[in-house]
């Protein structure tokens, strides 16, 4: 790829969907250049780190493991919350690196996931039309014309509530939160409720003698155990955003998106001509890009061809969703045209978005039989192709709210409204999480 045919503004010449419709061209420009002026989120260095584990995965000597929100909230930023988010991905890994024998890669939908895309531009309620909520980096959620009118100003609010985010999320790393001869210390207050503690609990004693026996037979303690590194991934949706932290840096060749690790083209935004894949073929983040029902074996070859052209190890991620009904018959196609270049993704199966429906009383949900059996297909999928499922996608969270129907508690419709608390879409609770993560084990551990 030439330097002269890309750079972080390139992608404004081509459609943009999804984007943010500021009143004041004035003012965004000026929120872009403070943005621009600010040090980075993330360094080249762990972008590079991440990489070469995702290629481990690609090649099913390591398993991703992504999960979190499904829109952040400014109002999230707090230790309590963000603690949870990395407890339930700790525990998940955990029983993931018992149950697979593989080293679980954690990278988290969190310092960042701040915009979310909507199938309608405008919201209409007792005959008033607002500009629809896109997220707390564009607009407020609250229905009235003052909250719903786009402000660039959140840019930067944005930026700090990643900022903290991420030094949070490192100063725990560093201080031992993390340290896997104390897995209790990641305890939920609810676990001791679920169904699933007793199998958890049995892990975690599993996975401490066995450290215990391996040092004793050492006669040393490896430091590395003490600790546990989170990444960070988002939605690379608001565009301005990404062009804003997308920079050079010293001793490397060519542009890193350094706002998040690893940020990923959404299902409605990958049209091959958009400004979403113009933007993200020039920087050299791995990227995800979401696959699915509707898309051609010859839209996915391009994809591969344009995102990654040069078949790097660890740089294309093909999210697939599709839905309980619509997986047997969209995905073999896909992985199919994918081998018949010849070519190296990691694969991971998202079985949410394509699960999701609105309950007769109006609650946005997804039935959790359909999301384990969406996930469960993909395993036996990949495997009679002769291919490698390499990692899961979840919108998930640590703490105790009843968004997703079913599970070992058999959650129905009507108790749904006891803790629905998301403002976009549905997330599994901690207890369907765990849940999930041992039925990943019992489908690729096998």
């Amino acid at each position: 790829m030439s330097e002269t045919t890309w750079d972080p503004t390139s992608w404004q010449q081509r459609p943009a969907r999804q984007q943010a419709n500021y009143p004041s061209a004035e003012a965004l420009n000026g929120v872009l250049e403070q943005l621009a002026s600010l040090p980075p989120l993330v360094t080249s260095w762990e972008v590079e780190s991440l990489k070469q584990q995702l290629a481990a995965a690609e090649r099913g000597e390591a398993f991703l493991l992504q999960g979190g929100d499904c829109a952040e909230n400014f109002a999230d930023c707090s230790s309590p919350i963000i603690t949870n988010k990395l407890k339930i991905l700790l525990q998940m890994s955990l029983v993931l690196i018992h149950g697979l024998k593989r080293r679980v890669i954690r990278v988290g939908r969190i310092a960042g996931q701040y915009a979310k895309p909507r199938s309608a531009d405008t919201e209409t309620r007792d005959g008033v039309t607002l500009p629809s909520y896109r997220g707390d980096l564009i607009n407020g959620p609250g229905f009235s014309a003052a909250e719903r009118i786009p402000d660039p100003v959140r840019l930067l609010r944005g930026y700090g509530r990643a900022a903290m985010t991420l030094n949070f999320i490192r100063a725990l790393s560093d201080c031992g939160f993390a340290d896997l001869h104390h897995p209790e210390n990641w305890d939920l207050e609810f676990v001791q409720h679920s169904p699933q503690a007793r199998e958890y609990r049995k892990v975690v004693e599993d996975l401490s003698s066995s450290l215990r026996f391996l040092e004793i037979l050492g006669g040393s303690h490896n430091p590395e155990i003490d600790r546990v590194r989170f990444f960070t991934s988002h939605e690379g949706l608001h565009l301005h955003y990404e062009q804003a932290l997308t920079r050079r840096v010293p001793n490397r060749e060519g542009w890193y998106n350094l706002s998040t690790h690893l940020p990923w083209i959404g299902f409605r935004t990958a049209e091959l001509d958009g400004a979403h894949v113009e933007y993200f073929r020039g920087i050299l983040n791995p990227v995800g890009v979401k696959v699915g029902a509707g898309m051609s074996a010859d839209q996915v070859q391009a994809l591969v061809e344009t995102l990654d052209p040069d078949d790097e190890p660890g740089k294309l991620i093909l999210i697939h969703r599709f839905g309980a009904a619509g997986i047997a018959a969209g995905l073999p196609p896909l992985i199919d045209a994918v081998q018949r270049m010849g070519r190296r993704v990691l694969w991971i199966c998202d079985p949410m978005h394509g699960n999701t429906e609105t309950t007769d009383s109006g609650y946005k949900t997804r039935r959790f039989d359909n999301i384990l059996s969406e996930l469960e297909q993909a395993f036996d999928i990949h495997r009679q192709q002769g291919s490698v499922l390499g990692g899961v996608h979840f919108e998930l969270t640590g703490d105790d709210v009843t968004e997703c129907i079913g599970g070992a508690r058999g959650l129905d419709e009507a108790g749904l409204e006891r803790a629905y608390k998301t403002q976009v879409d549905p997330r599994l609770n901690y207890e369907q999480a765990m849940e999930m993560a041992m039925a990943v084990v019992r489908k690729a551990g096998r």
